[in-house]
């Protein structure tokens, strides 16, 4: 234990730091920081980055991150989501609900992409909200270009030549679904920028968010007619275009992460689920068949969303035949290739790295030293791991909301001990439950406990 003293962590922005241990004291997955406490999913992190690979050679991915609430599905999104945007890819993310989802009828279709295009985020705009922004560095990086091939500012034929270069670029766009709306809007939206239209420019930005509800209210805005708008039916279709769009701007490619997929689990209505399992279908098709250059989709959802047979991914025969194991695939040996991947839970040193990791966070944010010892810190994890059940259910969510709360305790009240807070009658309240604690056998079986290592073989 000698050498997890040694281990030293870079310093934080205090910015990042606050959010984050707030996050994790929340049992929230932190949209900023997740790299400083990532551990022990090296192959699953290797497994998505090739995918990012894949797509910015022109492909397109879909992944199933499959796991039990609190095991570190959003938490391995928003991993994958900060090493996408220092990539240079474009990312959008949204969680689904009751309200979004991605077929159904009364916008609530239309309202998982506005979600999306709302957390639109580049390596400039990482917090979202990076649509006008794309469109800015897109218009000048087409000026600079004209600049560099000799053109003057200030030249009467400066206007036309971008026009062209303009026209030329989106011109790939209007033999795709959708596509000439989508080329005619861009356009129109680079007319309104250059001559300073605010109105018409915000109008434009409303039609690419899919925030018009008629043709007719976004004809009166935007100046000219348009043969679509983007609602319930085609908004994956013009996910496919920004993902071509984003390529044809410079960027790698477009990630999208939809989490909290389970919610189309709980919908009770069986057409309507189907419809929404027909989207997915269409989703995975489109993407493994060369039919989505650039995009790369995640889903995060919970075992049930998947294995159910009844109500999950596998009521859905297509989709069953598409992603249930191979008769092969056996328990003890991983495949992270395939579309599925399920998340294992941490190893013992791997926990024990992670509450590591936060003790020494929380030094920093705190600047003092939490009166917690490595012995203390190998107790309780023994006390998480001697739970009933805690082989297979324990997760990293609520170990470390329960190491925070110590943590707190004990810098907010100076008195009070390790022991105190988590003593010796809480493990055996823990191991027999509270009735029995008092009867326990003084010889009962100790909780086991990690095996002795050094921090620095952990995967981070």
């Amino acid at each position: 234990m000698e050498q997890t003293e040694q281990y030293t962590i870079p310093r934080v922005p205090k910015r990042i730091l606050t959010s984050l241990l707030a996050s994790v004291s929340a049992g929230v997955v932190p949209r900023a920081g997740a790299p400083y406490i990532a551990i022990g999913r090296k192959d699953e992190i290797a497994a998505l980055l090739s995918d990012l690979e894949a797509v910015n050679e022109g492909g397109g991915s879909m992944r199933f991150l499959i796991g039990r609430y609190g095991s570190g599905k959003s938490f391995l999104m928003q991993l994958i989501r900060g090493y996408a945007l220092e990539r240079d890819f474009l990312t959008a993310d949204a969680d689904l609900s009751p309200e979004r989802r991605l077929y159904g009828t009364g916008g609530s279709g239309v309202a998982t992409y506005r979600e999306l295009m709302k957390n639109l985020a580049s390596k400039a705009s990482p917090d979202g909200g990076a649509l006008p922004r794309i469109l800015a560095r897109w218009i000048s990086d087409l000026q600079a270009s004209l600049v560099k091939a000799g053109f003057s500012p200030e030249d009467v034929g400066f206007s036309p030549a971008l026009h062209q270069k303009v026209l030329e670029a989106l011109r790939e766009m209007e033999f795709l679904v959708g596509g000439f709306d989508f080329a005619r809007v861009v356009t129109a939206y680079y007319r309104a920028y250059t001559k300073g239209d605010d109105d018409r420019r915000s109008a434009c930005l409303r039609w690419l968010r899919g925030e018009y509800a008629t043709k007719t209210e976004a004809k009166h805005d935007l100046g000219f007619s348009v043969s679509v708008i983007i609602d319930d039916d085609n908004w994956y279709d013009f996910l496919k275009l920004w993902a071509s769009l984003a390529r044809m701007m410079g960027y790698r490619g477009l990630v999208v992460f939809i989490d909290e997929c389970v919610n189309l689990y709980k919908i009770s209505h069986r057409v309507s689920r189907e419809n929404n399992y027909e989207k997915i279908l269409s989703m995975f098709n489109d993407t493994l068949q060369g039919r989505a250059p650039g995009l790369a989709l995640i889903l995060g959802g919970t075992p049930q969303f998947l294995e159910d047979t009844r109500r999950g991914l596998f009521s859905y025969e297509a989709l069953r035949s598409r992603l249930c194991d191979s008769r092969f695939a056996l328990e003890g040996f991983k495949n992270l290739i395939g579309p599925v991947i399920r998340l294992r839970k941490l190893s013992d040193d791997e926990l024990f790295a992670l509450i590591s990791r936060v003790t020494k966070l929380y030094a920093q944010q705190y600047g003092q030293d939490p009166r917690i010892t490595s012995e203390q810190m190998v107790q309780f994890l023994q006390i998480c791991l001697h739970r009933a059940g805690a082989d297979s259910m324990i997760t990293p969510r609520e170990m470390l909301r329960d190491y925070m709360t110590v943590l707190n305790i004990l810098m907010q009240n100076p008195n009070a001990t390790f022991e105190e807070v988590v003593g010796s009658a809480v493990t055996l309240q823990t191991a027999y439950g509270e009735e029995g604690a008092q009867s326990a056998p003084q010889s009962a079986e100790p909780a086991r406990q990690p095996s002795a290592f050094s921090v620095d073989d952990i995967e981070f």
